[in-house]
Parts: structure tokens; sequence; C-alpha cells
């Protein structure tokens, strides 16, 4: 997989001129959307791939809608639009890709996949597979916040599914994401602390929060925990791109929170529970 370079720039205005954020606001950010409009044209080159990278969960979904439906609606935060999924497609279709950027090489990776074995899933929804992709190429990035961030998720994200298939004795080996150490273990560990406590440092934290019997008073601890990791490895960082892509990190998570009511939050817990007792794993 190609790798995602980067060289340090400090963004002295930028930073300067965002407001601060408590994990409790309801307002007085941007949201995402706009958040990315905003950020965008002020980057580097390459600190613009690392922030796109951020957003690119927001295409991958698109990604995967538009090869089901073309006239499916897609989410609005996505960098690319449907205009660039026609033409993405085409290209690859062409095997004509080569120097076009908006290509992420994972989307050319699982294309080619699904265009050669139709049996390339073996059982793993399509969604899972292709964040297995996503995750791999982000933790091979070249900035050290970036590649720890998506490791951090992966391992978190997946500690959670290990802790909820045991619960419910679901076999968690399709449910897993990723290749990485700690994915190969969980999926097959009957140790207390899953295998992974000398590898995860928030192994008996996130086993601790998984016992949250409320949904929505676990999610919420489940992003304070992300909330407080983000603060730690960005504490020494002051103008940085670091510091911008935490910012962005911070205000996802309080937009999310923002469009939910607390009847419409449970009711999407509630779904995500039942999904993943049908054997769906979700992972943000």
């Amino acid at each position: 997989m190609q790798k995602i370079f980067n060289q340090p720039m400090n963004y002295y205005c930028l930073v300067a001129g965002l407001p601060d954020l408590q994990k409790d606001d309801t307002k007085g950010f941007l949201s995402p959307g706009d958040l990315l409009a905003e950020i965008s044209p002020q980057l580097s080159l390459g600190d613009a791939r690392l922030f796109r990278l951020l957003y690119a969960r927001y295409d991958n979904a698109n990604f995967l809608s538009f090869l089901r439906d073309k006239e499916a609606q897609l989410d609005p935060f996505g960098v690319l639009g449907r205009t660039d999924w026609e033409e993405l497609i085409r290209l690859m279709q062409e095997e004509d890709y080569s120097r076009d950027q908006r290509l992420l090489p994972y989307y050319i990776e699982y294309f080619r996949l699904s265009r050669e074995d139709e049996d390339f899933l073996k059982g793993i929804s399509q969604e899972d597979y292709l964040a297995g992709l996503y995750y791999a190429y982000a933790m091979q990035s070249s900035n050290k916040f970036v590649s720890s961030w998506f490791e951090f998720n992966l391992n978190l994200n997946n500690l959670l599914t290990a802790v909820f298939c045991r619960k419910h004795k679901i076999n968690p080996e399709k449910l897993i994401v990723g290749q990485n150490e700690v994915a190969k273990i969980l999926r097959t560990s009957h140790a207390r602390d899953y295998g992974v406590g000398g590898l995860f440092e928030y192994t008996e934290e996130v086993i601790k929060l998984a016992e949250e019997v409320d949904l929505l008073e676990r999610e919420k601890k489940i992003d304070a925990l992300k909330w407080e990791w983000l603060e730690e490895h960005t504490f020494f960082n002051y103008f940085t791109i670091e510091k911008v892509l935490a910012y962005t990190l911070r205000v996802e998570m309080l937009y999310r929170w923002k469009m939910l009511s607390f009847e419409a939050g449970s009711e999407i817990f509630r779904n995500i529970l039942t999904s993943m007792k049908q054997g769906i794993n979700i992972n943000a």
C-alpha cells in the first residue's frame, strides 16, 4: 500500500481562530461538512491528505452505497460527490486510475477483489471488510498521530465487539475488523483480558465501560475516552496539523450528539444492539 508522507508545518492563524470546545458543547462549532470546506484550503498538500483521511469514513459508506445503487443517497460529509464516484468507478473498470489522486489505494484494492473473486468477503460484511482496508492504510501513515489514532480506534472497536460477542455467545471471528496483532488475538482468545492486556493499554478501562447497561451512557463514555486520548496525544502540539486533526475529531463527536435527541438516540442504539445480536458488526 502507498504510504502517506507529510512535511511538518505550523498553522498559527488557523489554530488560533478555532473556537474552544468542551465535551458538553451543543453550539458554537461548525458542522463536519462546513469544517471541511473551511480548513482544507488552508492546509499544505500533504496535510490536506491527512485531513481527508479523517473524512474517508464518509466516503467509504458512499463508495459502497454507489456500488449497490447509483441513485443512492450519499452522505453529504463525504469529500467525493456523485460525479466523482461516477468517474472513479469508470476509471477503475477501465483500469485507468494510476494518476487520479481522488482514489485512495484501498478503494482500488476492494474494487479489484470484488471483480476477481465473488467470495472475497468470506462471510465478512462489506462495511467491515472495507473498514479493515481503511484502518490498515491509515495505520501506515508516516504521521504518528494519525497512525496511532486509527490503531487506537481499531483496537477500541474490536475489543468492544469481542466483549459483546462473549457476553452473547457469538463467534467473533467474522465480526472483528482488520489484521493487526490485537485483532488476530481477539478472534480466538478466551482469556479474562481477551489476551490483549499487554498490547492495548486501555483494555481494562474498555472492558469496564462495556459493562454499562445504558447504551447511551456507554456511547458517551466511549467518546469521553476518545476525547481524553486526543487531549493526551496533542498536549505538546500547539499550531500543528495534529492540533487541527484533533479539533476536527472532537467536532465530529459533538455534532453527532447534537443531532441526537434522547429519544432518537435511544432508538438508534437499540437498533445497533439488535443488529449486533443478529451477527452484524457496527464499527465507527
